[in-house]
């Protein structure tokens, strides 16, 4: 058992020592931030990629012309997704005994977001060691700290190979619907390549980065230089690849749009190689320090079996609050949380809940005044600095860690474009528009990022119809409605991978790996009972969603005092669209240890016939 004094958060130490700072002054300063970013139509003032921006969900890395005969398989399983969510489903039925599965995918391979995602500096920002998942089981060690884009799809092909899982795969395969068919108790999913896959179960694991989303800026379309997306880089266009060097740039002048986690990485590259470059504002990240280095071999040699689950555990507890007795991790995660108390920090001695917010609050300001001093530090131009400095609670918006992105603006190359909240006017044929100002550019690249809040079905790409016909998109069109997360009543047998109404961790695949493991099991209860169908009850469903919402009511204060972004769905927390909109707010470790003793229980609310 961990000394519950041992890391404890040095935040609410530190508090206890004489304030250096104006708490007033910063929450009216926070205050005043979010409310100008603020705008009524939240998620809704970004625009579905499609018309003139189709190709921009087209996938570049394939050849086209593929064709294949249409199959009519009946299979026991069709898991629907090609990321680590569906790795770690297909795995984890694997290790089950459960084998005669079918995997549907849209894209060319395995990878999920690190398939989509390869433009240059693309890597990951969680710790490869507790992020890559299966490290055990497929025998490999990360070369670095925080692997790279290439080094994750790589070892999602990896774990497909071990789980000889190419041989059950349709790539470059959309589902176009699933149809659950009564009279059968199985599963219909038809595809655009005409199959028609029966299944008893269907696992659905598309996750919240799929696909691309664009800023409605008005006269998107008029624009006529070069455009692209991120998540597609056009190399054939910039020159160079996943290590920089964009040499075909340096008589070019680039903007990129955004300035969250992908622009923090793209943006140093795109600087050396791009005649001169634009970074279009709305809202800074907040950046503090990268600690990447190579994988050391002596530390290697002192790993004994179980390594990788003990040292994931250490993280995902330290990053929800619950003291250990040592941080196998040290990283900007787990600093982050120790000196501000966390998310979901629960160590408080006798303090009442209202104070240990309080002294959170006060640790937050002191972590977050030293972010903001290391970008007055780093960039030279005082008023860039200003620009460049978060104004809101550390974990408002995803934390980001560069050494290099910062420097990048003493460039002499290098402009940029704070829109203080705004935005820009329009675009026109030649660039955009701001305060009146046009910057003619030749190519515009949109770092921002991939739609979350939009509907379901629109974002997977086809829609879902349960019993009667019930579509789950009117079944969730008040908000989410299931029991942990994982199924809903009206839909037999279809189970649910993600962040919606149950425990997410900041690092993604912990939670992703229990969610595989939690269905595999049901599966297989399923199938030991000789039972054809299982689902939620009405009142169990009612009750999990009444648990949600008590639970995830300091999520939703937290989130409603936060500058607007995907964690918040745009400033409308509470609406069922944030990535927090709908998690269980005890903690991704209470979450999942409350799943494992309900499916060791009765499993009391399904309905297993």
């Amino acid at each position: 058992m961990a000394d519950n004094t041992t890391l404890m958060p040095e935040g609410l130490r530190a508090v206890a020592e004489e304030l250096d700072f104006d708490p007033a002054f910063l929450r009216a300063k926070y205050d005043a931030e979010r409310d100008k970013r603020m705008r009524p139509e939240g998620v809704e003032q970004y625009v579905e990629v499609a018309g003139d921006f189709s190709h921009y969900v087209d996938d570049p890395y394939v050849q086209p012309g593929f064709t294949r005969e249409a199959l009519t398989d009946e299979v026991e399983v069709v898991v629907i997704g090609g990321g680590f969510a569906a790795l770690l489903a297909a795995g984890r039925l694997t290790l089950a005994g459960i084998t005669d599965f079918r995997i549907v995918e849209k894209a060319g391979d395995f990878g999920g977001v690190w398939y989509w995602n390869r433009y240059p500096g693309c890597a990951c920002d969680t710790e490869s060691y507790v992020y890559l998942p299966l490290l055990e089981e497929t025998n490999y060690i990360p070369t670095q700290k925080y692997s790279t884009a290439t080094e994750n799809y790589e070892h999602a092909q990896r774990i497909g190979k071990h789980f000889d899982l190419y041989g059950k795969a349709l790539f470059q395969t959309q589902v176009t619907r699933s149809r659950w068919l009564d009279a059968e108790s199985k599963w219909l999913v038809t595809t655009d390549r005409g199959d028609q896959l029966k299944a008893r179960f269907v696992i659905q694991t598309t996750g919240p980065n799929d696909r691309p989303r664009l800023p409605g800026i008005a006269g998107i379309n008029e624009y006529r230089g070069h455009t692209f997306h991120a998540s597609r880089w056009d190399y054939s266009y910039t020159g160079g690849d996943a290590t920089g060097h964009l040499d075909k740039l340096t008589d070019k002048k680039v903007a990129v749009i955004g300035t969250g986690c992908t622009a923090i990485q793209i943006v140093p590259h795109l600087a050396e190689g791009a005649k001169h470059l634009y970074v279009v504002q709305r809202t800074p990240s907040s950046v503090d320090l990268r600690r990447d280095m190579p994988t050391d071999p002596d530390w290697v040699k002192t790993l004994t079996p179980g390594w990788d689950k003990r040292r994931r555990d250490n993280f995902v507890a330290l990053t929800s609050g619950l003291p250990q007795n040592e941080d196998l991790v040290n990283d900007g995660w787990t600093e982050a949380v120790r000196e501000t108390g966390g998310f979901f920090a629960t160590a408080g001695g006798d303090l009442s809940p209202e104070e240990i917010g309080e002294r959170m609050e006060l640790a937050d300001f002191r972590k977050m005044n030293a972010v903001r001093a290391r970008v007055a530090e780093i960039v030279k131009n005082p008023r860039t600095a200003e620009s460049l400095k978060p104004w809101y609670r550390q974990f408002c918006k995803r934390p980001t860690f560069s050494n290099t992105y910062l420097p990048t603006f003493n460039r002499s190359n290098v402009t940029l474009i704070d829109t203080n909240g705004g935005g820009v006017e329009r675009f026109t044929e030649t660039g955009f528009i701001f305060d009146g100002k046009e910057y003619a550019v030749d190519c515009i690249i949109f770092a921002t990022g991939f739609e979350v809040g939009t509907g379901k079905a629109r974002r997977a790409g086809y829609e879902t119809y349960g019993l009667n016909g019930q579509t789950l998109s009117d079944k969730w069109q008040g908000g989410f409605k299931t029991l942990h997360g994982f199924f809903s009543n009206g839909f037999p047998n279809l189970f649910h991978m993600g962040l919606n109404q149950n425990g997410a961790s900041y690092s993604f695949t912990y939670h992703l790996d229990e969610q595989a493991q939690h269905i595999a099991d049901l599966i297989n209860i399923v199938k030991v009972r000789r039972a054809e169908t299982i689902e939620p009850t009405t009142e169990a469903e009612a009750a999990w969603v009444q648990v949600i919402r008590e639970k995830s009511v300091p999520v939703k204060l937290f989130y409603q005092q936060c500058t607007p972004g995907n964690f918040s769905n745009e400033g409308k927390i509470g609406q069922g669209g944030g990535f927090f909109d709908e998690i269980y707010g005890g903690g991704p470790i209470e979450f999942y240890q409350l799943a494992r003793a309900w499916r060791a229980g009765p499993l009391e609310g399904a309905m297993i016939k």
